[in-house]
């Protein structure tokens, strides 16, 4: 298991909980603004587990044509469950993103034009 999936799958349940609008909102000063962060970073986590997942799985691929070599491999669909079971991104960020592990700036051209 990769350092990532034990990082974020440790301690995060795969419900979902309702989070307190307030909560979220007063790490920026505007919801809008820490549901795009959130959103960022779950798009990064989501890019991040899937190209993890795509290098264990081409371990297994195979090159040839041949439906006599196609068969279940049970290390394959081991490994596709266990990223099935993960959290969801979307929570995964949120939750770093309340546990203030999250980095993010402001632009502060924007802030002024």
């Amino acid at each position: 298991m990769s350092k990532l999936r034990r990082q974020l799958s440790a301690n995060t349940s795969s419900v979902v909980e309702p989070k307190k609008l307030s909560d979220i909102k007063e790490k920026t000063g505007n919801l809008y603004e820490s549901i795009a962060i959130i959103a960022k970073r779950a798009n990064q986590i989501n890019i991040t587990l899937k190209e993890e997942l795509h290098n264990k799985l081409e371990e297994f691929a195979s090159h040839t044509d041949s439906l006599e070599e196609i068969h279940e491999n049970k290390e394959q669909i081991e490994i596709s469950k266990a990223y099935e079971r993960m959290p969801n991104p979307a929570l995964l960020a949120t939750q770093e993103f309340m546990e203030d592990k999250v980095y993010f700036r402001r632009n502060d051209e924007d802030l002024f034009s």
